[in-house]
């Protein structure tokens, strides 16, 4: 999984882009995480609880996309998703949903984590 971290200079936001089949962690990234320090200090205990199996699972609904944490592995998925609110489409179509549900190991989310929030503190 590879990703890269940057900030809008025209806009001052912050952007992720994660490798396909794996951009749903970009937007929530960006988008539910955002810089907010206190999300982000939840979140690294809960997978450091997660890692010592203090605890074995954990949900966080977001206001677009929400996360599930496991012993093992994250999802990140659009919250429509889980309404069942998926549209049909054609035969002819197909569904991609890389940027509507994406996984990863937690070993690998948490140093996606830690990369984030190194970026956000070099670049305030």
């Amino acid at each position: 999984m590879e990703y890269e971290f940057r900030r809008n200079t025209l806009t001052g936001t912050v952007l992720a882009n994660f490798s396909m089949g794996h951009e749903a962690l970009g937007f929530w990234f960006a988008e539910e995480l955002g810089e907010n320090e206190e999300k982000y200090d939840k979140i690294y205990q809960i997978v450091v609880k997660l890692q010592s199996n203090q605890l074995i699972h954990w949900c966080l609904v977001g206001k677009a996309l929400s996360i599930e944490l496991d012993t093992e592995q994250v999802r990140i998925f659009a919250n429509e998703l889980e309404n069942g609110e998926v549209c049909e489409l054609e035969d002819a179509m197909s569904f991609y949903d890389g940027e509507s549900e994406a996984f990863c190991g937690l070993e690998d989310f948490l140093s996606a984590l830690q990369s984030w929030h190194s970026f956000l503190n070099e670049n305030h």
